[in-house]
């Protein structure tokens, strides 16, 4: 894959446009991204989605991740949506951690309005995402209901610390507005596929069916 420049990466925006932002290994793809996307388009009345494809998650062991233009390539092929974007650009500004990622957003990216989506799962392990706290202090988060993780999710260290900052769930249409820290938890996404439970033993993808 020839790294395009940093530039190059970021996706297509104007300013004053509401985007969602949707890190992960994609290991593969699959429906339940596509579904938490258009999910969080409809439920924040975003523009559009950015999916962030890290070249290996700090947080698992990443001897089984397919090559990132194959992840990427997969991607385009599972998002079928015009409003869904597919960004490297954490391999071509050289860093596997988000915070990283939204900085460099912040500074390269004026007047768009920011969304940082995550599930349920991720919310439970947030207090062990490098400068977790200044994520939160940068970016309104959405979080996605991924049962049965709610519950301790819910009761996580971060989620915990960062409790008076919950914005009530019928407000959240209006989370890209709210200057952070402000997160919402979002209830009614009922796909519980993921992409560990869509590779074979050996890290291979399974056949689509």
């Amino acid at each position: 894959m020839t790294l395009q420049s940093a530039a190059q990466a970021i996706p297509f925006h104007t300013s004053a446009m509401r985007i969602g932002l949707l890190g992960g290994s994609f290991n593969p793809p699959h429906a339940a991204h596509r579904a938490i996307s258009l999910f969080a388009l409809k439920r924040l009345e975003l523009d559009r989605v950015w999916w962030l494809l890290t070249p290996g998650n700090p947080l698992k062991e990443n001897g089984r991740l397919h090559g990132l233009a194959e992840r990427a390539q997969a991607a385009r092929e599972v998002a079928g949506d015009p409003r869904i974007d597919i960004s490297c650009l954490e391999a071509v500004i050289g860093t596997r951690y988000t915070v990283d990622t939204i900085t460099h957003l912040r500074r390269r990216v004026s007047g768009v309005r920011f969304v940082w989506i995550m599930g349920a799962d991720n919310l439970a392990q947030f207090h062990r995402w490098k400068d977790w706290r200044r994520i939160a202090d940068e970016m309104p988060i959405a979080v996605i209901d991924r049962p049965p993780q709610s519950f301790r999710a819910l009761a996580a260290p971060a989620a915990q610390a960062l409790a008076r900052y919950r914005v009530p769930e019928n407000q959240a249409v209006r989370l890209a507005d709210r200057q952070a820290p402000a997160w919402a938890f979002l209830t009614g996404m009922k796909l519980p596929l993921s992409s560990t439970g869509l590779r074979n033993a050996d890290g291979s993808w399974k056949a689509k069916r």
